[in-house]
């Protein structure tokens, strides 16, 4: 019983078959915190923008 334990632990330690998925993962968080931080900063300047823009416009 004990060997047979020790089998799996062992297999499981060598399979790597999961590393992609947290990889994935991994890239995907990333992907959205700096999208998230690029609109953040975008969204500022749009808004600044338009405003500047509808000020300009005449009656």
């Amino acid at each position: 019983m004990r060997d047979n334990f020790l089998k799996l632990l062992i297999k499981l330690r060598h399979d790597e078959s999961g590393v992609t998925l947290v990889e994935y993962g991994i890239a995907i968080a990333l992907a959205v915190a700096l999208g998230t931080a690029a609109l953040t900063t975008l969204a500022g300047q749009i808004g600044d923008g338009m405003t500047a823009a509808g000020t300009a416009m005449p009656n």
